[in-house]
This record gives C-alpha cells, sequence and structure tokens, in this order.
C-alpha cells in the first residue's frame, strides 16, 4: 500500500482514479489545483504524485517543475497530448513515467506499481548525520541534539543542500544555482536565509557550531567538536 496524491482538477476522472487506487488498497489523497498539491507536498509528502497536465492555475510543465524545486516524489504525467516530444520534454524535466488518456485502471496500476518499485529500490529512507545534527531527506525534517527544527521549505532546502556536502566549501553561486533554481541573483538573499538558519541552530556568524563562512568563497558545514 502506498500514499498516493492524485492532481486532477475533472472531478469525473478524479473520482474514477481514486476509486481505482483506493480498491487497490492505496491510500489516496486529491487536489484539483497545482498549488495546492504542492502544499500537499511539502506538508504531507505522499509514495507518488499522478499529475493532471491541464490545471487551472498553472499547466501542468510548470507545475512538474515546482514540484522537482521541492520534492524527489516519484511522479507519473497524465497527459492528453500525446506527442512524443512533449513526452520527452516531461521525462527530461523530471516527469518518472507517463500515461496518455483515457488509461484503463491496469495500465494506470501497472505504472504505479513500477514507479514505486524503482523508488524503494534506488532510494532507501536516507537521514544525513553531521554531529548531532540529522537531515532526514525523504520526511524533510531535521533535528538538533534530538530536537526538532521548525524550518521554512526554503531553509531546509539550504540545510538539506550543505549537509549532504558537508566538509566541503559551497559557494554562494552553488547555492543560488541549485537551490534557489537562480542563475544570478543578489549574495544577501543566501545571507538572510542563513543567517535564519543559524539562529534555528542556536549559533551566530560570530560563533559558529556547523555553518563556517569561508570568506570570499562560500559557506561550509561541519560536525561541531565533541
Amino acid at each position: 500500500m502506498a500514499t498516493v496524491l492524485v492532481v486532477e482538477d475533472d472531478e469525473y476522472v478524479r473520482s474514477a482514479i481514486i476509486q481505482e487506487l483506493s480498491r487497490r488498497q492505496h491510500a489516496v489523497r486529491s487536489a484539483g489545483r497545482a498549488l495546492d498539491a504542492l502544499r500537499e507536498i511539502t506538508q504531507r509528502p505522499p509514495d507518488a504524485v499522478i499529475l493532471d497536465l491541464g490545471l487551472p492555475d498553472l499547466d501542468g510543465s510548470e507545475a512538474l517543475k515546482m514540484i522537482r524545486s521541492v520534492s524527489g516524489v516519484p511522479v507519473i504525467v497524465a497527459t492528453a497530448r500525446d506527442n512524443e516530444a512533449e513526452i520527452v520534454r516531461l521525462l527530461e524535466a523530471g516527469a518518472d513515467d507517463y500515461l496518455v488518456k483515457p488509461f484503463s485502471g491496469d495500465h494506470l496500476n501497472a505504472r504505479l506499481d513500477a514507479v514505486l518499485r524503482r523508488a524503494r529500490t534506488a532510494s532507501p529512507p536516507q537521514v544525513l548525520h553531521i554531529g548531532d545534527l540529522a537531515v532526514d531527506l525523504n520526511r524533510r525534517e531535521a533535528t538538533v541534539g534530538g530536537a526538532p527544527l521548525t524550518l521554512t521549505r526554503r531553509e531546509f532546502d539550504l540545510l538539506a543542500y550543505l549537509a549532504a556536502r558537508a566538509d566541503r566549501v559551497v559557494s554562494r553561486k552553488e547555492l543560488l544555482t541549485e537551490v534557489w533554481q537562480q542563475s544570478y541573483g543578489d549574495d544577501q538573499t543566501i545571507d538572510v536565509h542563513l543567517s535564519w538558519l543559524r539562529r534555528k541552530l542556536g549559533e551566530s556568524a560570530s560563533a559558529p557550531r556547523y555553518l563556517h563562512t569561508v570568506r570570499g568563497v562560500g559557506v561550509m558545514l561541519i560536525a561541531p567538536p565533541p
């Protein structure tokens, strides 16, 4: 059994998909708009997403990009656009598989089982430990000494990126490109988020424990001395 988020604005189609998945013992949540889906994914991460492209607030391809900026959850795109170039573009943008409407329940479940199987074998639960800091990448949770940190989405993304590269200096340009998904911008944005993150980690720029600034280069996350 898996938790599946169905993102579909057509009530009839959404109801049919939910009924089929529930019949297969999956726990199903649904959203009719892209922004509602993003909120669900960040607050209560599902095991997989079935994403319709024809949403009322955002084009599905844009919704896919936004999902990929916050989560690695498997995404199956459901589309009426039976166009090879379009499908290739969606797969390159981060979709794990696709279904062309109309599709049968058996076809849906076969594709869903396949992406869940790949996700489970390729991505076991991953928790990064740096000193007494623990960063759970799958649950998007972090703790220090067992106490949970209350982080915004961007703060968690920043912490997770640095934790995955612990003991290495990461440049501000790299953070801007990989965490903010921007090719250019103001370093002050990064500095502000680092300041907020330091405060939640119980440190400051003048008395760092985890986050150490390397002047003129970037920032490095290291374990504090015992």
